[in-house]
């Protein structure tokens, strides 16, 4: 039986008892309607998870008791960051929740030429916290217990001005590139990956000659134009499918 599961921020042991951080309590108690006695799975964030068992539940109010701890871990074979150019309306938190499903480890949010998006300031950290509970939510949903990580806000220039991991596959996309996802295949395994996504009408000449200058290699996916929301998740499709999990036999459904 698949039990509700929550993040739960808070140092977590067997047999530990406590009160659950407001917005869990509301969700499990006012939402799901949960009551004494049932059971939820809570993870910390950091890899592994608790049975949970509720003991006391007055709706402002929920307590629990942690069981077993279990080291399953849903982590992606590969190492992926994605690079994404800021996106309008609600289309960053569809791409952010969808990478995290997809496996990413890390999500970089940059202000290239073409984005719509000013974000600095106030209004850059409210983003990022409403970015890193559509993280959290996503990996509830997925299973994953391990958050990925999110980079504050930057330029693509400045972020493009530091030094890559050692042996990083850095991939940008092009209609016209020579080169598919696919001729890649003997250059990925046990690389770390960056991909980098422009915003609406993609990345400007000036970046793609910095990125290129950067070490990204331009490829194709396929011979139409994608939208900014959906070239990021097909690459990262396309990657798991070709070097990743959908590659892997498991017994999981």
């Amino acid at each position: 039986m698949n039990h509700p599961r929550f993040h739960c921020p808070l140092p977590l042991a067997a047999g530990a008892r406590f009160d659950l951080p407001e917005r869990v309590a509301h969700h499990a108690s006012t939402v799901l309607r949960l009551r004494c006695d049932d059971e939820l799975t809570l993870f910390d964030g950091r890899g592994g998870e608790y049975r949970a068992r509720i003991v006391a539940n007055d709706r402002r109010r929920v307590s629990v008791e942690l069981s077993d701890w279990s080291a399953v871990e849903r982590e992606s074979l590969l190492s992926v960051t994605l690079v994404q150019a800021l996106q309008a309306g609600e289309k960053m938190d569809l791409t952010i929740q969808k990478a995290v499903e997809l496996g990413v480890v890390r999500i970089v949010p940059v202000l290239s030429r073409r984005s719509v998006p000013r974000l600095a300031g106030e209004r850059a950290r409210r983003r990022l916290e409403h970015w890193q509970a559509v993280i959290v939510s996503a990996c509830e949903q997925c299973g994953r217990n391990r958050l990925p990580e999110l980079s504050p806000v930057e330029s693509l220039d400045g972020w493009l001005g530091r030094p890559p991991p050692a042996g990083a596959l850095r991939l940008m996309f092009a209609a016209s590139a020579a080169r598919s996802l696919a001729r890649l295949q003997e250059t990925v395994a046990g690389r770390p990956v960056e991909l980098l996504v422009g915003a609406e009408g993609g990345l400007a000449a000036e970046e793609v000659q910095l990125a290129a200058f950067s070490g990204f290699v331009s490829v194709r996916l396929g011979p139409r134009v994608l939208r900014t929301e959906t070239a990021g998740l097909v690459a990262l499709a396309a990657i798991q499918a070709l070097w990743g999990d959908f590659k892997e036999e498991t017994t999981d459904v």
